[in-house]
């Protein structure tokens, strides 16, 4: 998997691949080894050579940041192959559909359907290679229908639900 990635404006290229359960990790073409686990949702606890991380991350209002320690850096991640890497303009009228950013399976459904929801509330968990993704709402609202049940098996861009 390739990434363009942004920390406070300087620009990346990521690569991440899984193998022999760890990841190799290239950033603009040199090689990191990274031991990385999901310590619980939004927060990982890395280890690069002899250092130990705790990264945060943090989004609302369509801007993401992550915390390393007591350090916080605004932060853009796009799938080059990805619609959703291009930039759109930020709209709160009507009905939003969430999507599934990567093929996995639904292991939480963490709203139901009615229920009111805040920009950025967590509505569902998607687990993909070992990793859950809480997937968020993009703005207040209320879900008007859940489209997976949990156990779902779903592809990268299927509708997971819709916010209205």
């Amino acid at each position: 998997m390739t990434y363009d990635v942004s920390i406070d404006g300087m620009h990346y290229r990521l690569e991440l691949n899984r193998e022999d359960g760890r990841w190799l990790c290239r950033l603009d073409g040199r090689e990191i080894a990274v031991d990385a686990v999901l310590a619980r949702p939004d927060v990982l606890s890395l280890r690069i050579g002899n250092q130990a991380y705790e990264v945060k991350c943090e989004r609302s209002a369509g801007e993401t940041h992550v915390w390393v320690g007591s350090r916080r850096f605004a932060a853009e991640i796009r799938d080059p192959r990805s619609l959703r890497g291009r930039g759109r303009t930020v709209d709160d009228q009507g009905p939003k559909k969430l999507t599934a950013p990567m093929p996995g399976k639904v292991v939480r459904i963490l709203v139901s359907e009615g229920g009111e929801v805040e920009a950025g509330a967590g509505v569902l968990v998607v687990e993909a290679m070992k990793m859950q993704n809480e997937i968020k709402s993009p703005k207040k609202g209320s879900i008007q229908k859940i489209l997976v049940s949990q156990g779902a098996a779903v592809n990268a861009g299927d509708v997971l639900a819709i916010v209205e």
